[in-house]
């Protein structure tokens, strides 16, 4: 984490002293201290700026503080901070830079990722000129710090609208009051977005487009985070598609453009009518099936359809570590119905989004479901999120998606 080159020598935040676990943590650069590494029970309000200190009361940096969460500190800096929301405003102008460094062929995409763009409890998502803000902490949640968010993006990346996504869930865990899903400035909450233009496969094209509605849909709206992994498939896919647990219809419409044909499944009717808006934005036709996507493969594979490419991109199955053998069971169970039903050749696209389910613990399971098929697989490309998700070392936190292609034979 960067140090802010803001500092004082008089400071009146409260300080918060930690065990020697909460030091070892922070000394291997994680942002987390949780609750039960405090050393004394404190009164330190809610979402505040905190000095932290070890035992002995040395300096080791300023967190943002929840009086609620199980994460009770959240560093913000290894030194000193003498104005929280300037900044904030600093952090976001250099993840914006990042993202022009790194970010091609599309107008949606990450703008800050939390811990991982050394802002706690932040996300920002673009979606063409809509932008959508989560604020997850209570110390994100504060008015000065929230002026300093949308002023900064407006200065920044001059939106036509930004919009707030609520987790009703999360501003619970935190204690703080609840909020609609809105419009906090301008007049546009929704947007058309392309992904993933430019080359590809060979040849030109403007990207895929679809629809986005910030005040609905799950996460922000979108799943930015395979945007990179949908093109990637398009370029191995062919022949017969299915795409299962399809949602929008991300990787259905990128495989379009290769395949014969494409289904895609998925137990969300408005997601699915959201797809089918999509596809006749791109002048596509596919077939949607609204359908518990374990029960239909069960039936599928039992009548022996055969498929040239398949991407699995299921739920999150494991929330917590105490899942992590169920959700393999599950994991394996998808992967070894669909490993049956590939023709020889076939690609499988396996997709994770399990954080508790480790890339080994990934590459395990799908070997292990590939043993019981009987079948021979290859691993064409190993892949996580996108890069404007990106991956801070020694936060493993920031590192949950994992996508594997596969190209599977007898």
């Amino acid at each position: 984490m960067p140090k802010n080159p803001a500092v004082s020598a008089k400071h009146a935040e409260p300080s918060v002293k930690l065990s020697t676990r909460g030091v070892a943590r922070l000394q291997v650069r994680h942002p987390w201290v949780y609750r039960s590494d405090i050393v004394a029970p404190n009164d330190t309000p809610a979402g505040a700026l905190v000095r932290v200190r070890d035992e002995r009361g040395k300096f080791l940096g300023t967190a943002l503080y929840s009086s609620s969460s199980q994460i009770a500190i959240r560093m913000i800096s290894h030194g000193s901070v003498s104005d929280l929301p300037a900044l904030v405003a600093e952090r976001i102008r250099a993840a914006i830079a990042y993202r022009k460094e790194l970010v091609r062929n599309t107008d949606a995409y990450r703008v800050v990722f939390s811990e991982a763009d050394f802002l706690p409890g932040l996300i920002v998502d673009r979606y063409n000129d809509v932008i959508s803000v989560q604020i997850l902490t209570q110390a994100m949640d504060a008015a000065p710090v929230r002026e300093a968010v949308l002023q900064t993006l407006r200065e920044e990346l001059q939106p036509a609208g930004i919009v707030e996504r609520v987790e009703a869930r999360i501003r619970e865990l935190e204690q703080l009051p609840p909020l609609p899903s809105r419009l906090l400035w301008g007049e546009k909450s929704s947007a058309v977005i392309s992904m993933n233009g430019g080359k590809m496969n060979g040849d030109e094209t403007s990207g895929v487009r679809f629809h986005y509605d910030g005040l609905e849909g799950q996460k922000t709206g979108a799943f930015l985070d395979q945007r990179e992994n949908y093109a990637a498939a398009a370029e191995y896919a062919h022949g017969e598609a299915l795409d299962a647990f399809c949602y929008q219809g991300g990787f259905a419409l990128h495989l379009a453009a290769k395949c014969s044909s494409v289904t895609g499944v998925d137990s969300s009717r408005p997601a699915l009518e959201m797809a089918e808006k999509n596809a006749l934005l791109n002048g596509r036709e596919l077939e949607w099936i609204e359908a518990n996507a374990f029960d239909l493969l069960r039936e599928y594979s039992a009548a022996n359809r055969r498929y040239d490419t398949i991407v699995l991109d299921p739920p999150a199955f494991a929330k917590t570590k105490r899942d992590l053998e169920k959700a393999l069971g599950g994991y394996k169970e998808l992967n070894l119905r669909v490993m049956k039903m590939l023709r020889p050749g076939g690609i499988l696209v396996t997709c994770s989004c399990s954080f508790h389910v480790s890339a080994q613990d990934f590459l395990e399971m799908v070997a292990d479901a590939a043993r019981d098929a009987h079948k021979s697989l290859r691993v064409v490309e190993n892949r996580g999120a996108a890069k404007d998700h990106p991956i801070l070392l020694n936060v493993p936190e920031t590192s949950y998606l994992q996508c594997l292609i596969l190209s599977v034979s007898n």
